[in-house]
């Protein structure tokens, strides 16, 4: 075929046009940021001058003015930032959050899917097929009902408890505080969002076989009771008195603890803040030091931007957008890999009362039984798909977040 090779040598010149058009929409992205952040310089400068003026005093300068990051009005910009940016990057990875949560909790229409890419293609279009594109976003109203909240907890916590520990001195910029931050921002942020991690797990793992409203699965999660153990007990050779006040203890706990109601909005909680802690932490604690080997002064001229005019002193220049995605996307990897056993374990808690016999596993059991059916491969099921989900979702997070900062003079 004679016209072949032209074709194929026009064609070769796409990739390399594609890649030119995505820089230039990323650096208007950038120069936008960076005018809305001038504007917001002037007038706040100006505002200043007016105020110095009516109180015949000298004009105080703005530019490197050190925030007051304890007040309310510095929480409010941090969270409505910190909001909109996780919402953001949670509907960019919606898809891939439902297909990943019904692999992990094995839901069994498509646990033959699991371990190969070929098999997550056929779980998106199966689901495709049956629900529609809704069905790929199924659970996700609840989920920005919970990421908005979350996500501004999270950076607001952040920027407090690194206020807290680190401050102005870049001298406390040690990787153990840095770390720190991160997992108390993490461990706060999903204290007050837990429930509606909940529901939105639920929701994504019911199909249409078994579809319920938002409002069925809250009543339904609110009901559900464990299955009674034996009122019988029987006596173990060699038991004694000891024994038998031991097993009435346990049977009088049973008796007068929670079997039902809001504490079934909390079940897995306490295997959560044991991932969370390493998640959040290696998370932020990657992304600032990436950000830190983005500024060195070696290549800081191709990865950092100019210093907004109202940036304090202390706070160093923006990375360019592909930098900024970039760490967001390690930190994001980073992290997943570290915290991905716990949160497998976890879902499988949080779904305990919608498969199986309704008994309520615990921490120990849970991790047994995903030990006992896959072995330790069992613990990392869906974490290439987790890759995919984590990176983008990381990266378009920490990049908003930074950008909005600007905007929002934060």
């Amino acid at each position: 075929m004679p016209s072949a090779s032209p074709n194929y040598a026009s064609m070769s010149e796409f990739p390399s046009q594609r890649e030119e058009d995505a820089k230039s929409i990323l650096d208007k992205m950038d120069g936008v940021v960076r005018k809305a952040g001038n504007v917001v310089t002037r007038t706040t400068a100006h505002s200043a001058k007016l105020d110095s003026i009516e109180d015949d005093e000298a004009p105080v300068a703005v530019k490197g003015k050190q925030p007051d990051k304890h007040s309310m009005d510095y929480v409010i910009r941090s969270g409505v930032a910190g909001g909109l940016a996780g919402c953001a990057a949670k509907t960019t990875v919606a898809p891939l959050d439902r297909v990943k949560i019904l692999f992990q909790t094995g839901n069994p229409q498509f646990i033959k899917y699991q371990g190969s890419w070929a098999g997550f293609g056929i779980a998106i279009r199966d689901i495709y097929l049956r629900d529609g594109l809704l069905g790929l976003f199924r659970g996700h109203s609840a989920t920005l009902l919970k990421i908005y909240p979350y996500a501004a907890i999270k950076f607001v916590a952040y920027e407090q408890y690194r206020a807290l520990l680190i401050g102005s001195n870049r001298q406390n910029e040690t990787w153990l505080r840095r770390f720190s931050s991160g997992a108390l921002a993490g461990v706060t942020s999903v204290f007050f969002t837990y429930p509606l991690d909940v529901i939105r797990v639920r929701l994504a793992f019911e199909t249409k076989h078994s579809h319920m409203s938002l409002i069925g699965t809250c009543k339904k999660i609110y009901h559900e009771q464990p299955l009674p153990k034996s009122s019988v007990m029987t006596p173990h050779p060699g038991s004694g008195v000891t024994a038998t006040v031991a097993d009435a203890a346990t049977s009088t706990i049973q008796a007068v603890a929670p079997r039902s109601g809001l504490v079934n909005f909390y079940r897995g909680f306490s295997t959560t803040i044991l991932g969370m802690i390493p998640y959040a932490g290696v998370s932020f604690l990657t992304h600032d030091t990436a950000g830190d080997i983005f500024r060195l002064p070696s290549i800081r001229k191709y990865t950092t931007l100019p210093k907004p005019a109202n940036a304090p002193a202390d706070k160093p220049a923006p990375l360019r957008a592909w930098a900024e995605l970039t760490a967001g996307g390690i930190s994001g990897a980073v992290s997943q890999t570290v915290a991905y056993p716990l949160e497998v374990i976890r879902r499988r808690m949080q779904v305990s009362g919608a498969v199986g016999d309704g008994h309520r596993l615990r921490i120990a059991e849970t991790a047994s039984l995903v030990f006992k059916e896959r072995g330790i491969p069992g613990f990392f099921v869906g974490l290439s798909i987790g890759y995919i989900k984590v990176v983008p979702l990381a990266a378009v997070s920490f990049y908003t977040y930074e950008r909005l900062k600007i905007l929002f003079n934060v």
